[in-house]
This record gives C-alpha cells, structure tokens and sequence, in this order.
C-alpha cells in the first residue's frame, strides 16, 4: 500500500443517526481512518448523543 493510501482520513459528522452511521461505515470500508465531531446543539433527548458515542466505539473511531 502507498504512503499516500495509507494516511487516508476522513472527519466525519456522527449524530448516532442510520445517515451519519452508513456514511461513517463506507468511509471506513474504503480505509479511511475516522475522526468523528458530534454537536451538542440543544436536542432534547441525550440518546442521540449517546447513540453517537456507541456509534464511534464501533466503527473504531480514531477520535471522538
């Protein structure tokens, strides 16, 4: 693998949804390494930010 294929990264925006998952999970599959941003933007329901953090554990987010 060349050196420039294998610094691939990508940020990715991971509220915890099915859009930002699929998007972070074919980053990953084309060997991205991901770094992931989440906002904390006044939801009301602290799940979605939990669901983001259960998210990133899973797809072996390089940051959170």
């Amino acid at each position: 693998m060349s050196a420039q294929r294998e610094n691939r990264r990508a940020v990715v925006l991971l509220s915890g949804g099915l859009d930002s998952a699929t998007a972070s999970a074919m980053a990953r599959a084309a060997g991205f390494e991901l770094h992931a941003l989440t906002f904390r933007y006044g939801q009301r329901h602290v799940s979605e930010l939990e669901a983001a953090r259960r998210v990133a554990a899973a797809m072996g987010v390089a940051e959170h």
